[in-house]
């Protein structure tokens, strides 16, 4: 009988042993010291662990031109998160290409040895913010919670978590984590044509927008720094493309030579962005010694 039992005993703490295996598990934490940027993956499982990235892209401030006013803001804000001071979530809005996400990474390889860190979200994972949140609050350094081409269609549960975090209920607790995210459009939300009508005048001729509109406005207006990003112009697209080719050993003779097929391939592309320019300037230069 006592055999039975024993083996009934085993055969449950089996069970249950691959029950818990199948069970989504508390975040953990990594080691630290494996990498400067992390990215937050969820198992089919339901496990969310945080990766380390081996290779971080080498992107450094120097390297990214015709931008200016949209790095100086970018730079000061990051360095004020650094050193301890008053900092805003940031939302970089604007053209494809431009240099948002590399803006970015440029301050993560500029501050990392001041402690910086960056964990890259995927917006379909945004749901498990408050838990990166736990994992990283008593840790030295400061994380940027970085999610890139960010937007959002009605009812999406990411939405609410981020509206979350970025109205203070947990970062306020957290002064070592902010949250950096791209986007192509302004409001984050899609928005349609009839909700037009829902906005309203008043006796003196103010304009207010309907609630529809207000919420599709409002999770743009929690980030505290916006930072718009335009199209280049030709000659933007060119100095660009000149650092680029300069930077893969070009001479300055071969780089003066390439310029009208430089805008072949951006006519080709019906674009005039830094990737553009970055992707012909690897073309280029590997096509020519010098």
């Amino acid at each position: 009988m006592n055999q039975k039992f024993e083996h009934l005993i085993e055969r449950a703490e089996q069970l249950i042993a691959r029950i818990e295996s199948v069970l989504p598990q508390p975040l953990g934490a990594p080691d630290w010291s494996l990498s400067i940027a992390w990215r937050y993956r969820k198992r089919s499982s339901g496990h969310g662990t945080l990766e380390p990235v081996r290779h971080v892209a080498a992107m450094h401030l120097a390297d990214l031109k015709e931008i200016d006013g949209q790095k100086e803001k970018i730079q000061r804000n990051t360095e004020q998160f650094v050193l301890g001071k008053p900092a805003n979530n940031v939302l970089l809005t604007g053209a494809r290409g431009t240099g948002k996400s590399s803006l970015i990474k440029a301050c993560l390889n500029a501050y990392a040895g001041q402690g910086l860190r960056l964990i890259e979200v995927d917006k379909a994972d945004l749901v498990d913010l408050p838990d990166i949140v736990d994992v990283v609050a008593d840790r030295p350094e400061k994380f940027i919670i970085f999610c890139d081409d960010l937007s959002f269609e009605d009812g999406e549960p990411g939405y609410k978590a981020l509206k979350s975090i970025l109205d203070g209920s947990v970062a306020a607790a957290t002064p070592n984590v902010l949250i950096y995210a791209t986007s192509n459009r302004r409001h984050l939300l899609p928005e349609y044509m009839a909700e037009n009508l829902t906005y309203t005048h008043t006796a003196d001729g103010e304009v207010h927008p309907g609630e529809v509109v207000e919420e599709k406005i409002s999770l743009s207006e929690r980030f505290g720094l916006w930072v718009s990003f335009y199209p280049f112009s030709q000659e933007e697209y060119l100095t660009i493309v000149a650092q680029w080719l300069a930077s893969f050993g070009v001479s300055a003779a071969a780089i003066a030579v390439a310029r009208p097929e430089a805008l072949v391939w951006a006519l080709e592309r019906g674009s005039r962005s830094g990737r553009v320019a970055y992707q012909f300037a690897r073309d280029y230069a590997g096509r020519h010694d010098g």
